[in-house]
């Protein structure tokens, strides 16, 4: 029997042993998406305790703590309604999950974190809480928001940025000279994009005012997102993301969307084929202004989130309420980067897929749009990439059916590879995970004679996944 997350963990064979240790564990980490806070990071914050730094944004561990029934004042709450909770009694009630999490990717996380970032092999459990609580604390004195990136060989790193932000603390952490990790913005432009919804509005009046000019219809609505582009681009940005929880596109002329905007702005109800057509529109002016400026762009599919409209009001989003969206997608995404490629705009671009269903379908639509060398001004190698295993598909099963996906239907020697797409700095450690993962996999197929026995060239196949690739993707 092995012991429990050795140095063999997940590495079943023994090619795959010698691919971890040779090849894929001292790579450096490229965390092309995250939601880290860029100020956190110039500021080098130092979190008050182990339950700050794990509990106090984690809806992953948010929803476990609730499926065992403990009330939310432990969760995301200051205390009941007779008492009060501090930093240990949450950590505590954190404890108490732990030991009946088994099969879930948060109980090899939590204990990940705790060996590599605290030294702590103990097991988490009411019984050995008191004690890991007191030895973390002790770790953080010194083990600040720099520190754990830096511990954890990151290299570069895309926070998420709105297109109103000034980037302020990027370009303070442009100047510093004393941190050598390249901390860069991602243009995120939902709130732009999303015409539907009530906040749609408000949000244009301040990209207007961040824009400095007056937003009135479709062409001034375009000057002012590709003014914020360029204005990104000059501090560094090469990367944008969308959440396409639902893809949406219809074509439509720009009279037909000047129009449309012109009524939502002055508070008119919208049709889906308007709302498609508008979303399309805007999506496909975008994608033209990342083409021009060598920017990658990002499209995450099939989130349906704030589910629960109780706790929406209550908490509001991204607190541990979003699920899989099951509704199919192929044909507008299809349609919206023929558009893009028909006038040759089409950016380099990442596909995400929230529902396991689509790996497939990603995995076979992004080959009918990558383009190599000749004429074309926007080709390179692996334009069109199947981005990494995302959120609720971020666990072994996961991990292994988009590998599976990628390898059968592409070419995943061109994988631009794993991102942690989380709030906290300790989640670094999942890059660790995916690449044991990775190398089990190639492990597999040499040892069951499927690929030759050349470990030397799949070791170099596999630093470029878990680094090179990325470094070369996001070039200008």
């Amino acid at each position: 029997m092995k012991k429990f997350m050795d140095k063999d963990f997940c590495l079943k064979n023994e090619t795959a042993k010698i691919l971890y240790e040779n090849y894929a564990k001292d790579m450096p980490i490229f965390d092309y998406h995250c939601h880290l806070s860029v100020e956190e990071i110039y500021n080098d914050k130092k979190f008050s305790s182990i339950t700050e730094c794990w509990l106090g944004g984690d809806h992953y561990k948010w929803r476990l703590m609730r499926e065992m029934g403990i009330d939310e004042s432990y969760i995301t709450g200051n205390g009941t309604s007779s008492s009060s909770c501090g930093d240990f009694e949450k950590f505590m009630k954190y404890a108490e999950v732990m030991p009946y999490a088994i099969g879930n990717p948060i109980f090899h996380w939590t204990h990940l974190e705790l060996q590599r970032y605290f030294g702590i092999e103990d097991i988490l459990s009411p019984k050995t809480a008191k004690d890991i609580f007191d030895k973390c604390n002790k770790k953080l004195e010194t083990l600040t928001a720099r520190k754990m990136i830096s511990v954890s060989n990151v290299k570069k790193l895309f926070t998420t940025d709105d297109p109103i932000d000034d980037l302020h603390f990027h370009k303070l952490l442009a100047e510093d000279k004393s941190f050598d990790v390249d901390v860069y913005p991602a243009f995120r432009p939902d709130k732009a994009v999303n015409i539907e919804l009530p906040t749609f509005v408000p949000y244009i009046a301040k990209l207007a005012n961040a824009a400095d000019m007056r937003i009135d219809g479709i062409d001034s609505l375009c000057e002012a997102l590709t003014k914020r582009i360029e204005y990104f681009d000059s501090v560094g940005c090469v990367c944008s993301d969308h959440a396409l929880d639902v893809v949406m596109f219809k074509p439509a002329d720009r009279d037909t969307v000047d129009g449309i905007l012109k009524k939502a702005l002055n508070g008119g109800d919208l049709t889906p084929d308007e709302i498609k057509q508008y979303k399309g529109y805007v999506l496909v002016h975008l994608g033209r202004q990342y083409a021009r400026l060598n920017w990658v762009q990002q499209y995450h599919i099939g989130a349906l989130r704030n589910n629960s409209s109780r706790y929406m009001s209550l908490l509001g989003p991204d607190t541990g309420y979003d699920a899989i969206e099951d509704s199919t997608f192929a044909k507008p995404l299809a349609q919206l980067l023929d558009t893009l490629d028909s006038t040759d705009e089409l950016p380099k671009t990442i596909l995400y897929c929230l529902n396991p269903r689509d790996n497939e379908v990603i995995a076979t639509i992004m080959n009918c749009f990558q383009q190599g060398g000749g004429t074309s001004r926007n080709s390179c190698v692996g334009k069109m990439q199947f981005g990494s295993a995302w959120w609720f598909n971020d666990q072994k099963d996961g991990i292994e059916r988009q590998l599976t996906a990628l390898s059968q239907l592409g070419l995943i020697s061109k994988f631009v590879g794993m991102l942690t797409d989380s709030r906290s700095f300790l989640s670094y450690t999942r890059h660790e995970y995916f690449r044991r993962i990775l190398c089990n996999m190639f492990g597999e197929l040499i040892e069951e004679g499927e690929y030759p026995n050349d470990v030397e060239f799949v070791g170099e196949i596999v630093k470029d996944i878990c680094y090179n690739n990325a470094v070369n993707y996001f070039k200008k």
